[in-house]
């Protein structure tokens, strides 16, 4: 086996010896690494003989095969005529095969069977800052998740037999982040995956390096991925965790880090004043701090998606007024909430007809230095305390708590607030990567951006087409939902076992 040159000690738990090459490092360990974990694990799909796909083209394509894994077939093939709500084919084949006919409201059994085939499980490494589910263990703990129940699980595990078994019920079939964060984690330890992690971990530097074959070794030198980083070891004197530093090699790498690093920012003068800030947890510390109670000026609440509405549900629960600031119109259909059922989602839907019903209609001040307390007020409506400012942009923010907007005509108001959340999205962090990893995008010149600028893979493999032997999934190739981040870790497992099998033959002809 290779070895890996220069490899600093690694700790690691004592998952691996510093000088191998593993095959495979997975630098993420949210529901893409844990679901592309249990494939390489040896947990293999096969089409059950006695099912009927609804869609009759799939059908008569999986029973031209019905013993053949899906991971040995041609997904290419399969993916042909499939229509769904992901741009990545791979994902759409796999949610049909695991959801048949959810888009359309139907509720049939999946037509997949699960086979553990050790002799095909392919070692690896998963590496995150966290316990094992990834962003999850951050999110707000008391609001619904965006998707049903059946669409948030992994294979091998229905959550809502979880969820039964803990003795709690699903309210309209959705669960909350918390129980869902809970959910990956106990996921890990029910499928055996968890010598395959390696929590705490932060990966700092991902490069290719040269790699000498050991003696006797038929092929000649190449290179391999060296990931280095800093895992948290325990608590020392002051209660302050030792990072001790780690390196590994690897032939193939993975990237599925998702994308909830770091906040998007508008670029505006006065954005690093301290009443603005950017995240949903700055809302929960001044609650928590007594903040919003009383007579306070609004909060300003930037962004029409989603945190952004569970700002203003909170904020308003409180009896906190607001100000919802986007630039958006209330019935672009490009608005998340103009895609969402109502039955389903009947918090966001009351977001929504606030947003509607109570638009601010203007009048406020055209000069941005009108003096405090010029901002208009609050309409008193069928949602008192709100106001939406729907096509206005935020022209900048200004000590003494004020905000300048203006709207598409041009035309300025001024708004005095008790606070600022900017919250339209976030970007992930790839600072391990040079540049940022711009060059593995769609658009090299651009930063990556699951919505704006992915990063540019197979769509039928998930390898990056810039850098042979790296692949990416889940929210960095656009895939912001768990129900279709699954279809990128078959297409990269697939990949990875037919390179696996040419390589045995090749390695056969050799001996």
């Amino acid at each position: 086996m290779s070895r890996c040159p220069r490899a600093a000690p690694s700790i690691l738990d004592d998952h691996i010896l510093t000088s191998e090459v593993l095959p495979v490092v997975i630098i993420g360990n949210g529901p893409s690494g844990i679901c592309l974990s249990y494939l390489l694990s040896g947990f293999t799909p096969y089409v059950t003989e006695e099912a009927t796909h609804p869609n009759t083209l799939l059908q008569r394509k999986l029973e031209e095969r019905p013993h053949q894994s899906l991971l040995e077939q041609d997904l290419e093939y399969l993916c042909e005529g499939l229509e769904g709500r992901s741009s990545n084919p791979v994902a759409v084949l796999f949610d049909s095969l695991l959801l048949p006919g959810s888009d359309f409201g139907m509720d049939c059994a999946s037509v997949l069977r699960w086979r553990h085939e050790p002799e095909r499980a392919v070692p690896h490494l998963v590496l995150g800052k966290g316990p094992p589910g990834g962003a999850w263990h951050a999110m707000e703990g008391s609001m619904l998740t965006l998707s049903l129940a059946n669409w948030m699980e992994l294979p091998g595990l229905k959550l809502k037999d979880w969820v039964r078994e803990k003795r709690r019920n699903l309210r309209n079939d959705r669960a909350t982040p918390a129980e869902i964060a809970l959910y990956y984690q106990h996921y890990v330890s029910h499928s055996g995956l968890q010598d395959n992690f390696a929590s705490g971990t932060l990966v700092t530097s991902l490069r290719r390096v040269a790699c000498k074959p050991v003696a006797g070794a038929e092929r000649g030198p190449g290179t391999v991925w060296e990931v280095r980083g800093v895992q948290s070891g325990e608590a020392g004197e002051g209660g302050k965790a030792e990072e001790l530093p780690f390196c590994v090699c690897a032939e193939s790498v993975v990237l599925a880090t998702g994308t909830h690093d770091i906040p998007a920012r508008l670029a505006v003068p006065g954005e690093d004043l301290p009443f603005v800030g950017h995240s949903f947890w700055e809302l929960e510390a001044a609650i928590a701090g007594g903040q919003l109670g009383g007579h306070v000026d609004p909060v300003l609440i930037v962004g029409a998606g989603l945190t952004a509405a569970d700002a203003v549900l909170a904020a308003h629960h409180l009896n906190a007024p607001v100000y919802h600031v986007f630039r958006r119109g209330v019935a672009d259909p490009g608005l998340i909430f103009n895609q969402l059922p109502k039955v389903l989602y009947p918090e966001y839907h009351k977001v929504h007809q606030m947003m509607i019903q109570q638009q601010h209609g203007g009048g406020g001040p055209a000069d941005p230095d009108a003096p405090p307390g010029s901002s208009p007020g609050l309409f008193c409506g069928s949602y008192p305390g709100y106001a939406s400012f729907p096509r206005h942009r935020v022209v900048s923010f200004r000590p003494g708590k004020k905000c300048v907007l203006e709207d598409e005509c041009g035309r300025r108001t001024v708004l005095q607030v008790s606070m600022a959340l900017v919250l339209i999205g976030s970007h992930p962090n790839l600072s391990f990567l040079p540049e940022g990893g711009r060059r593995l995008g769609v658009d090299p010149a651009q930063p990556i951006s699951c919505r704006r600028n992915p990063v540019d893979v197979d769509p039928f493999t998930h390898q990056v087409l810039a850098e042979p032997g790296l692949y990416a999934m889940g929210p960095l190739v656009g895939e912001n939902f768990v129900r279709f981040l699954k279809g990128g870790a078959l297409a990269i497992s697939s990949d990875l076992s037919r390179r696996r099998g040419s390589r045995v033959v090749e390695e056969g002809r050799h001996v």
